[in-house]
């Protein structure tokens, strides 16, 4: 279910001309990965020079097509770090970042340093770039830093460019990567988890996913049930709202996060300035959008309308970095010295990082987000009465979440989308303000997973909670199922404290790795 780093984290009239028989499709929706294909054994290796020697690497070749299994072959880039104790070792642990899009190959270096010791010793923990990402066959659709922006406002006056947008993005992916694009996806990427099981000769895989990772984590539970051991889904995607609906439900959850808001800010009024009721809070905010639009306001070195500022939808999951930045927003705006006190976040990383040079992680969120499913609209007259109508009922981000995609004018999927009807006995794990994966979300993805238990981590912020706060109150239930493999009796609820006020959403690790959990990644 964010550009802001992981890759650095966290695709509207031609549909593309090639598209797999519907016999095909329907074999393949039902099919896991045919018994006659057998990975080779890795050849492991050490990294790199500047990372520890215990940090291997290896490259498999895994079929791009697995109803061809002898045909056309991809690279897939995993690494590992070992148990420390064999006597203790469980088994393999496999892990994914979220994205779609995010490189996981250093993932076990993060997990090593954060995870207590008890589980830790129980895994050799896998790392791998999903297919098409990364060091794994990567795909590019030749996509320049304009193209890759997909937060754009509905006006009427400008939906015409939104439209050629989207068409020229989808155009560019099919011409650049149009053999491989309907491959990569969720379902494809689970067969290749089962590749690396079946290449180390485990009989099944733990796993520990993010975001999107617990979307492809529920769909090889259901792909795969007999191969699934331990399963920790994080921050959770609802595999009833793929993939358009994930998008609208960061305009949906917002307005509640913003209220939120108001609401602390008006109790602290003597310090921000912004207004002593929840109604003058809103007020001066909507002000500010106003002005914007109508003469752009300079502030951190940018220009910024009033789209510019919705955009920033997110940052209201976070109270005590959304005040001051709004307070020294209107300080800008009136040409008024910037007010003291609580350091101002940057707004450039809240809006985004500048798309990378690269658009590999933006081809890769497409192809996936247009691949998975086929509901995607295909009349682009239907995003513009969405987008007008979802302007007026979430005025914060609505529009832009309803907005044309490229996914209108993509290939129709060679897949259905996974049912979620096999029993997973899995954990599910769910901060209650999450800006990517809204509290909603996580709250579906459990109930379509039957047998999950959640623990919900009333009071948290950010998006990913295990490890990537020390001090939430879900990493202790968490541990304890990983250490032994029993789930809770029952759905947990706990209560945190917020996190810190400059939170990055970041795991720690010995290099940073962000979750990709910004404006345009799950």
């Amino acid at each position: 279910m964010r550009m802001k780093r992981l890759a650095p984290l966290l695709a509207t009239a031609g549909l593309l001309a090639t598209s797999l028989p519907l016999l095909a499709a329907t074999q393949a929706a039902a099919a896991p990965a045919p018994s006659d294909y057998q990975p080779r054994q890795p050849s492991w290796h050490r990294c790199a020079t500047d990372r520890p020697a215990a940090y291997e690497c290896a490259t498999l070749k895994v079929p791009l097509d697995y109803q061809r299994p002898r045909g056309r072959t991809i690279d897939l880039a995993i690494s590992r770090i070992k148990s420390p104790d064999p006597a203790k070792r469980h088994g393999v642990m496999l892990l994914n970042p979220g994205g779609p899009g995010g490189s996981g190959l250093d993932l076990p270096l993060m997990m090593e340093e954060s995870m207590p010791k008890e589980v830790r010793e129980r895994y050799d923990l896998i790392g791998f770039d999903p297919r098409g990402v990364g060091a794994s066959s990567p795909i590019s659709c030749g996509l320049n830093e304009a193209e890759q922006n997909f937060d754009r406002a509905y006006r009427p006056e400008t939906f015409p460019a939104d439209v050629a947008w989207a068409r020229t993005v989808a155009d560019k992916c099919r011409e650049k990567a149009g053999s491989v694009l309907p491959y990569i996806t969720t379902r494809n990427t689970a067969r290749d988890m089962d590749s690396i099981r079946a290449a180390l000769g485990e009989r099944k895989i733990s796993y520990v996913g993010y975001s999107y990772g617990t979307y492809l984590g529920a769909v090889y539970t259901q792909m795969f049930p007999s191969r699934t051991d331990r399963f920790v889904l994080d921050s959770g995607v609802d595999p009833q709202l793929l993939w358009r609906g994930m998008i609208q439900v960061w305009a949906t959850e917002a307005e509640p996060a913003f209220v939120r808001w108001t609401r602390w800010t008006a109790e602290r009024d003597g310090e921000y300035r912004l207004g002593a009721t929840p109604q003058a809070v809103s007020a001066t905010f909507w002000g500010l959008v106003a002005r914007a639009d109508r003469e752009p306001i300079e502030f951190q070195g940018m220009k910024l309308t009033g789209d510019d500022i919705r955009s920033a939808r997110g940052l209201f999951f976070y109270p005590q970095q959304a005040a001051p930045l709004v307070a020294a927003l209107k300080a800008a705006a009136e040409g008024a010295p910037q007010p003291a006190g609580a350091a101002v976040p940057d707004l450039r990383e809240l809006l985004g990082a500048p798309a990378p040079a690269s658009d590999n992680g933006t081809a890769v969120f497409w192809s996936v987000l247009c691949g998975d499913t086929g509901a995607w609209p295909r009349d682009p007259g239907q995003y513009a009465r969405d987008a007008a109508r979802d302007k007026a009922r979430y005025p914060l981000y609505g529009d832009i979440a309803s907005n044309i995609k490229p996914c209108a004018f993509w290939q129709r999927p060679a897949e259905a989308a996974t049912p979620m009807k096999t029993r997973a006995n899995v954990l599910t794990v769910q901060n209650e303000w999450d800006s990517q994966t809204p509290l909603v979300s996580g709250q579906g993805l459990h109930r379509a997973l039957k047998g999950s238990r959640m623990v919900l981590a009333m009071g948290g912020e950010g998006h990913g909670v295990y490890l990537a706060d020390p001090a939430s109150c879900a990493n202790a239930p968490v541990n304890s199922y990983l250490a032994t493999g029993r789930l809770p009796d029952r759905d947990v609820t706990c209560r945190t404290a917020p996190a810190p006020a400059q939170r990055q959403d970041v795991l720690p690790a010995p290099k940073p790795l962000p979750l990709p959990s910004g404006p345009r990644r799950f």
